[in-house]
């Protein structure tokens, strides 16, 4: 598990762009800036602008590599800097400065051989170098029934408790038409 930091740009670029170029695609920034910002990104802008967070100080989330090849992305940072800080949907347990872990994806041919998990691993073991007390993420609570591929970003609330997360609260999230609950892990 690495930090995606500039050196690493391409492989981020494999886990996040479009196969077409110049597509609108989300590049993992629908929940890591405002609405409006997100709508004024478009095409090659959100991919320069995931280049310019690659290059900040601290890394926009960690990569998953088996061998040499990148199999997985987890976005993790802290919640202060994300809509989620002003999200009417997902409350604040505390005011603990707290990281937000979002969005959790694995390349299809790699799924079902723990990938999942390890990111999840690696996003609390990065947020935690970088000294944060605790990470929350914001999962689907979908017992045993599957999410949707195209939803399922978001993790399972039974992923998150694999990795030693327990439920902090309910929201008013929903996620793939389950209800989306908000799991914390502290740290150190």
């Amino acid at each position: 598990m690495l930090p995606a930091t500039a050196d690493r740009f391409d492989d981020v670029a494999t886990m996040l762009g479009p196969k077409k170029p110049g597509s609108n695609v989300c590049w993992c920034l629908s929940h890591r800036v405002d609405s409006r910002t997100n709508r004024e990104l478009v095409g090659p802008a959100r991919r320069e602008y995931v280049r310019e967070l690659t290059t900040r100080p601290v890394a926009p989330g960690v990569l998953a590599y088996d061998g040499g090849e990148v199999v997985g992305w987890a976005a993790v940072a802290p919640r202060s800097e994300l809509p989620f800080q002003r999200s009417r949907l997902i409350p604040h347990v505390d005011d603990l400065p707290v990281w937000s872990l979002w969005c959790v994806r694995v390349r299809p041919g790699h799924r079902g051989q723990g990938i999942a998990h390890a990111l999840l691993r690696g996003a609390v073991d990065y947020a935690a170098s970088q000294g944060a007390p605790a990470v929350e993420g914001y999962p689907a609570d979908s017992g045993d029934r599957k999410v949707d591929t195209t939803m399922a970003f978001v993790g399972t609330r039974r992923l998150f408790e694999a990795a030693g997360f327990t439920k902090a609260a309910d929201t008013d999230a929903v996620a793939g038409g389950f209800p989306r609950v908000l799991m914390r892990r502290a740290l150190g």
